[in-house]
């Protein structure tokens, strides 16, 4: 079975962050969705749940950080192009968020930037060459 990965998420306001996410390219599992909850699908193995904070006590005791003041994860997503990199950090400012949060990065062979969620989540989107990998072994 493939591995897939769930990155959960509290978030201030579901309906809006719902909207973002979908603004951004996600798709919403009705499934796995209702009034505490959202699930947006990002790719065939990527999920975010998008968690109301009331939602979110129900898994964890510890305090919900503010991340619009305190980080504690990024999250990267690849992307197919220099291009795709630009315009997926463009929609997420155009849908509400904060772009470019963290320093872009430019190695030539490898490019990322950035952007912050409505709730302040860091994700960063970076292309990288493949043929620029250097063979193991």
């Amino acid at each position: 079975m493939t591995k897939m990965i769930f990155v959960n998420l509290p978030v201030t306001d579901l309906a809006r962050s719902k909207a973002f996410y979908e603004a951004i390219g996600a798709a919403n599992n009705p499934a796995f969705t209702d009034d505490t909850a959202a699930c947006m699908v990002i790719s065939d193995t990527i999920f975010t749940m998008l968690l109301t904070h009331d939602k979110w006590r129900q898994f964890t005791s510890k305090k919900i950080v503010d991340a619009h003041n305190e980080a504690q994860v990024l999250l990267c997503l690849s992307a197919e192009s220099r291009e795709a990199v630009s315009s997926l950090v463009d929609a997420a400012v155009a849908a509400g968020g904060k772009g470019d949060p963290t320093p872009t990065q430019d190695f030539g062979f490898m490019f990322g930037r950035s952007f912050e969620d409505l709730d302040g989540h860091i994700w960063e989107v970076m292309w990288m060459d493949p043929t620029a990998i250097p063979p193991q072994g």
